[in-house]
């Protein structure tokens, strides 16, 4: 994401058409940082790029609900000397808690982003480190729009073949909402996954682990709902 949009600072923010590794940058209405993709994603620039939008996302897509996970790395890690770090709590810290959902060079992530509407809520994931999983929530305040971060020449997911007249990226603007009540990780989400794909239970087919590397995933409402009832749960 990045810190305001106008970003006077470097700093960036995943996803692929596929199903590919996802990234996350920053950057965004106050110059956000965007995402990084998870630990493999993160050197997914333009994850991908030659996927083009085929059979299997377009498919996806005509099912797509009005939920998100959307991923970002919490620690520091220099890419092409900038510090892609971007946590929730850097969200909250920014002007009116929104920044711009930038980096994202994977085309399947890229249509995710361009499919969401305002007010639609997403999780805050906290990826590639030390203890991944599910931090908050953010909501929708801009819909998807050019992302500037292709342009510059200086920026970790600079794009020569993108073009100001025909963009190939594109950002949201993601606004604070809470953090969750407690942090849900994602050695925990994966035991209900495990639980799940036995029992048909809601996480069977959850996108973070059937699509681990895509850094913007869609939730079914059911998926959204499970996970915030684990917030009043003791960790199982």
């Amino acid at each position: 994401m990045c810190f305001s949009c106008n970003r006077t600072f470097s700093l960036n923010k995943q996803s692929s058409l596929l199903f590919s590794s996802p990234i996350a940058d920053k950057k965004g209405p106050g110059g956000k940082r965007t995402k990084t993709e998870d630990p493999g994603e993160a050197s997914a620039k333009v994850e991908n790029s030659s996927l083009q939008e085929t059979s299997a996302s377009r498919d996806w897509g005509k099912n797509l609900s009005s939920y998100w996970l959307m991923k970002s790395e919490p620690e520091s890690r220099l890419e092409k000397g900038v510090d892609v770090k971007f946590s929730i709590e850097d969200l909250r810290a920014q002007p009116k808690q929104t920044a711009c959902w930038d980096g994202v060079r994977n085309y399947q992530a890229r249509n995710f982003l361009r499919a969401m509407k305002l007010e639609e809520e997403a999780f805050f994931y906290h990826s590639n480190c030390r203890e991944p999983g599910i931090a908050g929530l953010m909501k929708i305040v801009k819909e998807a729009y050019p992302d500037h971060t292709q342009f510059e020449k200086n920026n970790p997911h600079y794009d020569p073949s993108s073009k100001e007249d025909n963009p190939k990226w594109s950002m949201v603007d993601v606004q604070f909402v809470r953090m969750m009540k407690r942090f849900i990780p994602l050695a925990e989400l994966k035991t209900h996954h495990q639980a799940h794909r036995a029992t048909g239970g809601p996480l069977k087919n959850m996108a973070l682990f059937t699509r681990q590397r895509l850094s913007v995933q869609p939730l079914t409402r059911e998926e959204f709902d499970f996970i915030l009832s684990l917030e009043e749960k003791e960790p199982s």
